[in-house]
């Protein structure tokens, strides 16, 4: 069955200065409905301005990016795109615009003209989503960064978008506000089917992606299954970046003879990969 596009690049690129180097540099390729897609690559590899290039915050001055078969340098088309793609940023304090946590959520959409009945319903049940329904009441300056996140969330979820842009989300909060807002991103994917594109620099949230895409100097370097593209270890140390901890361990444990294979990515996929080691070769552990 063909697969259901939602965002296309058709040989886009895009640069800050004119006659500047190419922040993003003839990329190709198609987001599909339903899919969650990790994006990595070091700082100035290109994947925030990718990011940004999905719903028409910036413009191609090559190419063309389509939402739904709209080109995004169609002015006419801009709400129709937006209401087609959110986009959640790293820091949550700049997206927070009300002083009640649920005015917050319904400002988008307020803004598309929704009715105030349909309004309500959204709010609450985005606020449900994300798990901050009991903190609707609430100042949002006086939650924790990962509730504040998930609030911004909540916000992109009322206004019905179904593909959802976050651009490295989690980079200024603790673990626990890591943890709770990648527990939320992972649930509007796989309980909601919202499709999901995730700009991250952290491995261990890349890994549970059903695609990987890694950026170096603009240019999209590999495509593929978290799998596929985590045996690539020499590709991605030389473009500045790393493979998931569990991984790494294992890489370093095979130096030493013990031989667990290339197919870890998580702590559990070690665990398991160990324990058969260990079974076969009466390792006493």
């Amino acid at each position: 069955m063909e697969k259901d596009v939602i965002i296309k690049f058709d040989r886009v690129s895009y640069s800050y200065e004119e006659g500047g180097d190419y922040a993003v540099n003839d990329v190709n390729l198609d987001i599909y409905k339903g899919e969650f897609t990790a994006v990595l690559g070091h700082n100035g590899s290109g994947k925030s301005t990718l990011a940004k290039l999905t719903n028409a915050l910036l413009l191609p001055v090559a190419g063309s990016v389509f939402v739904r078969g709209m080109d995004t340098a169609r002015e006419e088309f801009e709400t129709q795109i937006r209401q087609s793609v959110g986009m959640v940023f790293q820091n949550p304090d700049n997206q927070i615009v009300s002083t009640i946590v649920e005015d917050d959520v319904a400002f988008g959409p307020e803004n598309l003209g929704v009715p105030p009945e349909e309004i309500r319903r959204r709010v609450d049940d985005a606020l449900k989503t994300v798990g901050m329904y009991e903190y609707k009441g609430h100042e949002p300056h006086r939650l924790s960064g990962g509730q504040k996140q998930r609030v911004a969330i909540a916000g992109v979820i009322a206004m019905r978008t179904e593909c959802i842009v976050f651009d490295e989300p989690t980079a200024m909060l603790d673990p626990k506000g890591r943890q709770e807002v990648f527990r939320a991103i992972k649930s509007l994917n796989k309980d909601f089917n919202i499709t999901v594109i995730l700009i991250t620099h952290f491995m261990d949230e890349a890994v549970f992606a059903d695609r990987v895409i890694v950026m170096d100097d603009g240019y999209v370097r590999l495509d593929g299954s978290p799998r596929e593209v985590f045996k690539r270890v020499k590709s991605l140390r030389d473009m500045g970046l790393d493979v998931p901890k569990p991984l790494q361990l294992a890489l370093l444990l095979k130096k030493e003879g013990i031989d667990l294979g290339d197919e870890i990515l998580t702590n559990e996929d070690f665990i398991k990969e160990f324990l058969n080691y260990s079974g076969r070769n009466n390792v006493n552990t």
